[in-house]
């Protein structure tokens, strides 16, 4: 024993570096330059993801992966339970806090286009390794729980339309075990295992088969919805809205309805897995989640309409509410019209939660976190084929042995923490100094254009051409300014001269810090909302900024501030942590009116305030993106409240089998994933080979012939050995040339991409103004 601990002596272990090793593993974030096309994984696989899909595809995508369960069960369930006719404001409350979480993945689909991955890639490239795969190990139980409780639906659903004999006869002919959650007798599910085997070989065939069948359910659903609408409306009654039956339970049952009604809208997170096989993603990414949401709720609340106007909310079936309202009127004919509708909705669901896992896992497989054959693409149906099998066997076996109940409670824990950390993310991301999201708009301006000659030169150039239609050019190439010794400011320049007609282009090296219409750098002016702000308060505005310390539109993040913002943050989320729990666990004491509750309470509701007051008075980053989450930072703080909230409400059951998944995840992560990395493969080649040049320049005379060294002849000295200050040569000078040649070989490797100097550049000269 004592010479074991002798091993770990701190003076003969080195811990300081095994410590900084393993934090560099843990936090190494990839570069965006690896996901242009013609890199990463798949190109070394010889085969891509199909570019099909159109933003059309992409909403019809998040559509039918929220909308069947949540319009065929989840209304009725809420309208008898929990709310009553009230579960119109559950959904819509619901509705406002799943935007809030989508306004902050559409930022993060923009800011790292055409990847594979969600919420996983997008934080490999901005927070770090141990988190992405974090993210995305959650993100696979998921959509892994999501599948098996998709099939097991759907058997139940086809199951309730042969009254209940495929369940009596598995019964009968097969028996009953124990599931795997509570040990209640159920029977072993062979049907939902063949309809997850059936949409596994539907999604392995190809793209466009997938998204061909989730758009015929779809309109099918659509059909059956207008159905609805329609004939509902000749058997809806007033009566059941009068006064005291909107809200039987009050407003606290309408809030815990809202929190059931939340998870009828997760599922919007399948648009961001399809980057790669989206034909825009820049713009189809943010529009198709907004869309999706938008339709979802519109559904959602007109069918709870209808529902519980033909149906008193006590009298509302729970388990088939959409067909069994009109069988209370006498239409048996809408019950089959419905069931057909049901049928469509759940099977658009479950390959909603089938298509991207096997993308998530493809994903982080291709960058070496995962075991590498499942980075496969067949070059026939272009998709990741291993991926498909893998994750279609595991949702099957799930599907036959574990029952529908334990599976619905697992399914959002996955997907309520992916939307807290993307919304941590972008709260990050938003104020950090430039030089460390540089990549992300250097990506964008320079996927599609060629390697250009330098930034600088193209806005010296663009200083020269005339400054606005009609004008004619003439004279020497001067700045607009007309002082010939300075620099040009490219478009900057347009705060003095006249405006640039051009249109907003992703193109011009200034993309995302400059207002192509105006000139004018991005500021707080271009916000409608701040807009609205202004107009209202008046003067009192600016003066009101400064009182509060809020930071001007010339103030630029920097690393003291990027840092004051990530600790706030990590305070942030500490905070909300321990206030929903003390809300959820200790409501007991608060209805009462305890002293130390309420003052507790308010004491945490001050310093969440105060932290996000000192976020917001921190400068952000001027970058200008096609699309960004508004009311920074109110907006992603609140969406990281309520999804901590609706994480906390779930079952300590649940919680004990998500620690279960998380411990294997940190298993397969540090014995495989953070050795057998793509970075981590990287890091060593490079050092191999700089060790290699170092191992041949040992015994190298830096003076002999082969280096381009002679003697003068007589009578003549040499140059370099004048005084030691017109010296023109050096030791450092040769190391330097050793260094630039050994560097020469990997800037090939760069690819298209200058180096970040060029960037610094352009942005250093947008801070540059002559005196």
């Amino acid at each position: 024993m004592s010479g074991f601990m002798s091993r770990l002596d701190p003076r003969r272990v080195p811990w300081g570096a095994a410590g900084h090793a393993l934090r560099a593993r843990v936090l190494r974030t990839k570069p965006v330059e690896s996901m242009l096309e013609g890199t990463g994984a798949a190109a070394t696989q010889g085969a891509r993801l199909a570019k099909v899909l159109t933003t059309l595809d992409l909403i019809s995508l998040g559509v039918g992966s929220c909308v069947g369960t949540g319009m065929y069960v989840v209304s009725g369930l809420v309208a008898k339970e929990m709310a009553g006719p009230g579960v119109i404001v559950s959904f819509i409350i619901a509705a406002v806090a799943s935007i809030l979480s989508g306004v902050c993945y559409a930022e993060f689909g923009v800011r790292v286009p055409k990847t594979t991955g969600s919420a996983y890639t997008y934080s490999y490239v901005t927070v770090g390794e141990f988190v992405a795969f974090f993210i995305g190990w959650n993100l696979i139980l998921e959509y892994l729980i999501g599948t098996a409780a998709g099939a097991s639906a759907l058997s139940s659903m086809f199951d309730s339309l042969a009254n209940h004999t495929i369940s009596r006869w598995m019964i009968s002919s097969v028996g009953t075990l124990n599931g795997l959650g509570k040990g209640e007798e159920s029977y072993p599910d062979l049907l939902a295992l063949v309809i997850a085997v059936i949409v596994t070989i539907i999604v392995a065939m190809g793209v466009k088969n997938s998204v061909g069948l989730n758009n015929v359910l779809n309109v099918i659903n659509l059909a059956v919805w207008v159905f609805i609408m329609i004939a509902g409306l000749f058997y809806i009654k007033s009566d059941n809205w009068a006064e005291g039956q909107f809200l039987p339970f009050g407003w606290p049952g309408v809030l815990k309805g809202a929190a059931t009604c939340f998870y009828a809208f997760i599922g919007f997170d399948i648009i961001a897995t399809t980057g790669e096989e989206a034909k825009n993603p820049n713009t189809s990414i943010p529009y198709a989640i907004t869309a999706s949401l938008v339709t979802c709720l519109t559904a959602y609340v007109s069918v709870s309409m209808i529902l519980t106007l033909m149906v008193p909310y006590d009298a509302i079936d729970t388990e088939s509410p959409l067909m069994e309202m009109f069988v209370v009127h006498g239409f048996y004919a809408a019950k089959f019209i419905v069931a057909i509708g049901s049928v469509a909705g759940l099977t658009v669901s479950l390959l909603g939660s089938l298509f991207p896992m096997p993308r998530v896992i493809y994903a982080m497989a291709g960058d070496g976190l995962l075991f590498r054959f499942l980075s496969h693409v067949s070059s026939y149906t272009e998709t990741p084929v291993v991926a498909c099998i893998v994750s279609g066997f595991l949702a099957a076996l799930l599907s036959l042995l574990v029952s529908l109940r334990d599976l619905i409670e697992m399914m959002s824990i996955g997907t309520l923490l992916a939307y807290t950390l993307v919304s941590v993310c972008v709260l990050l991301l938003r104020y950090q100094p430039e030089s460390d999201i540089d990549g992300f708009v250097k990506f964008l301006s320079e996927e599609h254009t060629k390697k250009k000659e330098g930034i600088l030169a193209d806005c010296e150039k663009e200083a020269c051409s005339p400054g606005s239609e009609g004008e004619e050019f003439s004279g020497p190439p001067t700045n607009t300014c007309g002082a010939k010794n300075l620099p040009s400011l490219g478009d900057n320049e347009m705060l003095i001269g006249k405006s640039d007609k051009s249109a907003y282009n992703v193109n011009h090296p200034n993309y995302g810090t400059v207002d192509m219409t105006s000139g004018i750098e991005a500021d707080e002016s271009e916000n409608i909302y701040l807009f609205k702000l202004k107009k209202l308060i008046g003067p009192r505005y600016y003066t009101m900024r400064i009182h509060l310390g809020l930071p001007g539109k010339m103030d630029r993040p920097t690393a003291a501030t990027g840092h004051t913002v990530t600790t706030c943050v990590l305070l942030l989320f500490v905070l909300m942590f321990i206030f929903c729990s003390f809300i959820i666990f200790g409501s007991d004491y608060i209805s009462e009116q305890s002293w130390w509750a309420v003052l507790l309470v308010v004491l945490m509701v001050l310093l969440i305030a105060v932290l996000v007051f000192v976020i917001l008075q921190q400068p952000e980053n001027p970058k200008k993106l096609p699309y960004m989450a508004p009311c920074l930072p109110f907006v992603p703080a609140f969406a990281m409240l309520v999804n901590i909230y609706l994480m906390l409400k779930l079952s300590t059951v649940t919680w004990i089998r998500f620690a279960v998944w998380c411990f294997v995840g940190l298993l397969i992560y540090f014995g495989y994933g953070m050795w057998n990395s793509t970075l981590e493969i990287s890091a060593r080649e490079e050092a191999l080979h700089q060790s290699t040049y170092q191992r041949y320049d040992v015994d190298v005379d830096p003076f002999s012939v082969d280096n381009g060294f002679s003697f003068a002849p007589e009578g003549e000295s040499y140059p370099a050995w004048g005084p030691s200050e017109d010296k023109s040569f050096s030791y450092q000078q040769m190391a330097g040339a050793k260094e630039s040649h050994r560097t020469s070989g990997r800037s090939k490797s760069k690819g298209r991409h200058k180096a970040p100097s060029d960037a610094l550049i352009a942005n250093d000269e947008l801070d540059y103004s002559p005196e």
